[in-house]
């Protein structure tokens, strides 16, 4: 036998190796269970329990291959995660319960409910003589058509006694809604809380002279944005959406605890960001909408059954139901992780 006779055995045996190994991972990146997921809006602060996930591998270690795009708005979720273009999705309870209602083949459900609290608000400022909500009465409300805080206007109006017809409702684009304020081209804004105010601040607005009325203050008492998913997926990989919520709760998770860390996540996908700004948005999504006292007392993603109804028969105020649903026909806690584990620490 010559020197070099055992070189070929030796080398086809690392080849049979180095072959394995790329089989390996192949069959592994095979088996992640692909999931599209939308946000509601752009990359700020309150995203950030979504990214960390995929910044920290929480659904990659479940078995998930998960992406997350934004969206222009709180219904554009739902039309992308109905039509089966996405898998999954972050949107509006309400808008959810009175979309399917209009699209009763489109069962479409709420599986972990993330604002306990809505951001809903009417934004204004002081110099334009708004400071209650009759205040709106002979003023210009600028509201973009696919707000979900527009979409709780009617709501509003009689849970506060406006003079509907003595508001001027001018449709504006998400982009120009707070600039218009700013300017004084509009007296008042639909919007989320924490997304209006922390733009205005923003854009120099006096913090003194800006005026937020959270809906959820004046007879607004509706759930907000939970996570949503499309019936077909869910059927076809019901365990793949338990592992998506396990692995966002991870997220949620670690966001309450070092928000100023998780914020990290939205930053780098946003190069128009700043750290300051998305940390308070951030931070006031906290606060205001997530670590309600009725999530500290009951869990992360729960609803409570007897108050989604009553914000249905609130809904129906305002909305005339062909086939008004009850809460347990909207929302589906059975893919949520274990109550023990839902407990905020």
């Amino acid at each position: 036998m010559g020197l070099f006779d055992h070189v070929v055995p030796i080398r086809l045996s690392l080849a049979g190796a180095a072959a394995g190994v790329v089989l390996t991972i192949a069959n592994a990146a095979a088996a992640q269970i692909p999931i599209k997921f939308s946000l509601d809006f752009k990359f700020e602060g309150p995203s950030a329990p979504f990214l960390a996930g995929i910044d920290k591998g929480y659904y990659r270690e479940e078995g998930l291959n998960v992406t997350i795009d934004t969206a222009a708005g709180s219904l554009e979720p739902i039309t992308r995660v109905a039509s089966g273009t996405y898998d999954m999705g972050f949107g509006d309870i309400n808008s959810l319960i009175k979309f399917r209602d209009q699209n009763p083949t489109l069962p479409i459900k709420a599986v972990f409910m993330v604002y306990n609290r809505p951001p809903f608000s009417i934004v204004t400022r002081k110099s334009r003589g708004v400071t209650v909500p009759k205040g709106l009465e002979g003023k210009k409300l600028g509201a973009p058509a696919a707000d979900g805080a527009f979409a709780q206007w009617k709501i509003f109006v009689q849970a506060n006694g406006i003079d509907a017809s003595k508001v001027a409702i001018e449709n504006v684009g998400f982009p120009v809604r707070e600039p218009m304020l700013a300017a004084g081209q509009v007296d008042a804004i639909t919007g989320f809380s924490f997304s209006s105010y922390i733009n205005l601040k923003d854009r120099g607005v006096p913090v003194d002279d800006i005026v937020v009325l959270l809906m959820a203050d004046y007879g607004v008492n509706l759930y907000g944005n939970s996570v949503i998913v499309n019936p077909k997926f869910a059927a076809e990989h019901p365990d793949a959406v338990k592992a998506f919520l396990r692995a966002f709760l991870k997220g949620l998770r670690d966001t309450v605890k070092d928000p100023a860390t998780a914020v990290d996540s939205v930053i780098q996908r946003n190069d128009v960001a700043k750290k300051d700004v998305e940390l308070e948005r951030l931070n006031m999504a906290l606060r205001d909408n997530i670590l309600t006292p009725e999530v500290r007392a009951d869990g992360f993603g729960s609803v409570d059954t007897v108050r989604l109804d009553k914000a249905i028969d609130q809904i129906a105020l305002t909305y005339e139901f062909k086939a008004k649903p009850k809460g347990a026909d909207i929302f589906d806690s059975s893919f949520l992780p274990s109550a023990a584990d839902r407990k905020v620490n």
